[in-house]
């Protein structure tokens, strides 16, 4: 994990699956000058080394390396880990900023804003066999719909070259946990003051899914990033940046 010595409030940005903190370099000056920035490695990326810790011990860890007070912002697999950890220490988290977020990435009873199961079986079977080609595919699957696909793809990609990726047995845990995890019947209980952001075209969870956590949520609102997918802070980089400022230093203030 690295810090960037910034001010109050404290602010963790947790990757999701397949890219890393590299997703967040290009919001790394402008949110370090109103915060301070903790850059948060999840097991198996960049330094962090892999483990076999599973998804609640993970949220748990994460929670219990940042400091109180701190405001959580998650993206995808880490926006899951984000609530997941708020549950577990919600006098440590002072808010949750919830990026492209759902309560479950594959289709269930009554839940249908969500993936078929067949795209993780196709993802988990090919991370085995060809681990850097499909995290390009990914990268193209989750700009999909965004008007600026072509523009965030070769931003994405770059930073997959540039970086060290993780390992196939790391790749494969993040694709059970978004097999596995259900969080619909804990969303009553998050309490805490949550900032949902999310593109009105994100092809991997479906606005549907964000307005469904906002409903269940007691104390959520939500952004919608129009003509973006599933990467708002990339295609709207100001906005994104000034909307966290403002949240973030509203928690402060309260």
């Amino acid at each position: 994990m690295t810090m960037l010595i910034g001010k109050d409030p404290e602010l963790a940005l947790v990757h999701g699956w397949g890219l890393g903190n590299v997703v967040w370099q290009p919001l790394l000056v402008p949110l370090s000058r109103s915060c301070r920035v903790h850059l948060v490695d999840l097991p198996g990326y960049g330094p962090s080394p892999a483990s076999d810790a599973d998804f609640t011990e993970t949220a748990r860890n994460l929670i219990d390396a940042l400091p109180d007070s701190v405001i959580l912002c998650g993206w995808s697999l880490g926006a899951m880990l984000a609530m997941r950890a708020a549950l577990l220490a919600p006098q440590r988290v002072a808010a949750l900023v919830l990026v492209g977020a759902t309560a479950s990435f594959i289709q269930r009873d009554g839940w249908q804003q969500a993936q078929a199961p067949e795209l993780l079986d196709s993802f988990s079977v090919s991370i085995r066999q060809q681990p850097e080609q499909t995290l390009q595919r990914f990268v193209g699957l989750l700009n999909q719909g965004d008007e600026q696909a072509r523009a965030l793809g070769r931003v994405l990609r770059a930073g997959l070259r540039a970086g060290r990726l993780p390992d196939p047995e790391t790749l494969r845990r993040g694709l059970d946990w978004l097999r596995e995890l259900d969080l619909r019947l804990l969303l009553p209980k998050i309490a805490t003051p949550s900032l949902l952001i999310h593109g009105d075209q994100d092809p991997l969870n479906p606005l549907a899914a964000a307005k469904s956590l906002a409903k269940g949520m007691p104390n959520a609102r939500l952004e919608v990033f129009a003509g973006t997918a599933h990467a708002p802070f990339l295609a709207d980089p100001d906005r994104f940046v000034a909307l966290l400022d403002d949240f973030c230093h509203a928690r402060t203030a309260s």
